[in-house]
């Protein structure tokens, strides 16, 4: 088998390329992607160079970790059947490239476990699943609080204010300064940090991945207030110690979702609780994936890249 997949040989330099996919087993399934994200954290990194060293990691690489499809072959002992509409967080299934998130291609192969069914009327929306469960995965679970602050009005930071909405939970404030991303809030007010007065809130939630902003964060909280890290850290992340030490404060790294956050996630979506839709400002077909992928790292009007693969 071969697929058409978006291949990153070194940083910055990416093309849509046919690459061989290893034979199913019994448990696997063969997905035909329809619509793929790009994710404007950990991708950018991979495309910029600027990724740490982690495990998997290496080029040439196939990206991606959000694409929906329909099952084209399942295995016997899979629990699918042809026709399926499924979510599939990447796959590892490519001769002679890294598929360490591996969503951006034409036709998958997985493990069953790994999918997860979908209402194939999501659309192109089914494919902002796992953003959606990441978000939620920091706000829910034993000992987590809902954020009263959010740094950051991209794709993360509407999700986490829209989720805590959700919730019943108070409105969060959320900080932006780039102007572009100013509009589009519903239920809960958008500012610049030079105009929010606040020192007392109780939950910080950093979604812009600017570890420079800590001493500012460890000023606003409230004593015993906690600090989530919910973006993607490249350089070692440091603050002052005696402001940190008179209020208390703590930090919490958040990381990628659970599965009980996929099913949550997905009953949200389903039932019209919480909208992902209006998330995509931006689609391009799978054979412009090289101006796809800049666009989605370099514009900020750009919230969220979607490859259509249909005509790939």
């Amino acid at each position: 088998m071969e697929t058409k997949a978006v291949i990153l040989n070194a940083p910055g330099a990416l093309a849509l390329d046919q690459v061989g996919v290893t034979a199913p087993k019994a448990a696997d399934l063969v997905v035909a992607i329809q619509h793929s994200g790009i994710s404007t954290g950990t991708e950018k990194l991979f495309w910029t160079g600027e990724m740490p060293p982690f495990p998997g990691m290496g080029y040439p690489l196939i990206p991606g970790y959000e694409a929906a499809g329909e099952v084209v072959e399942a295995g016997p002992e899979s629990g699918f059947r042809v026709g399926e509409h499924v979510f599939v967080p990447g796959a590892n299934c490519y001769e002679g490239a890294h598929g360490l998130f591996g969503a951006a291609a034409q036709t998958i192969v997985t493990d069953a476990s790994r999918v997860t069914r979908i209402d194939r009327g999501l659309g192109v929306a089914g494919a902002l699943l796992a953003l959606a469960a990441t978000a939620r995965h920091a706000i829910a679970g034993p000992g987590k609080a809902v954020p009263d602050l959010i740094v950051g009005h991209g794709v993360l930071g509407r999700l986490l204010a829209r989720l805590t909405i959700a919730a019943g939970a108070p409105a969060p404030t959320v900080w932006e300064i780039d102007e572009t991303r100013m509009e589009g809030a519903d239920g809960y007010a958008v500012i610049t940090p030079e105009a929010d007065t606040r020192r007392d809130y109780t939950s910080i939630y950093d979604a812009s991945g600017r570890g420079d902003l800590l001493n500012d964060l460890v000023g606003r909280i409230a004593k015993g207030g906690e600090i989530v890290l919910a973006g993607f850290y490249t350089d070692p992340l440091q603050f002052a110690f005696p402001p940190a030490f008179m209020k208390e404060a703590r930090f919490r790294i958040s990381a990628e979702w659970a599965p009980d956050d996929m099913v949550a996630t997905k009953a949200l979506v389903e039932a019209g609780t919480l909208e992902l839709a209006d998330l995509i400002t931006h689609q391009r077909p799978a054979e412009t994936a090289a101006e796809a992928y800049k666009t989605a790292f370099t514009d900020p009007a750009c919230l969220k890249m979607i490859l259509n693969w249909g005509t790939a």
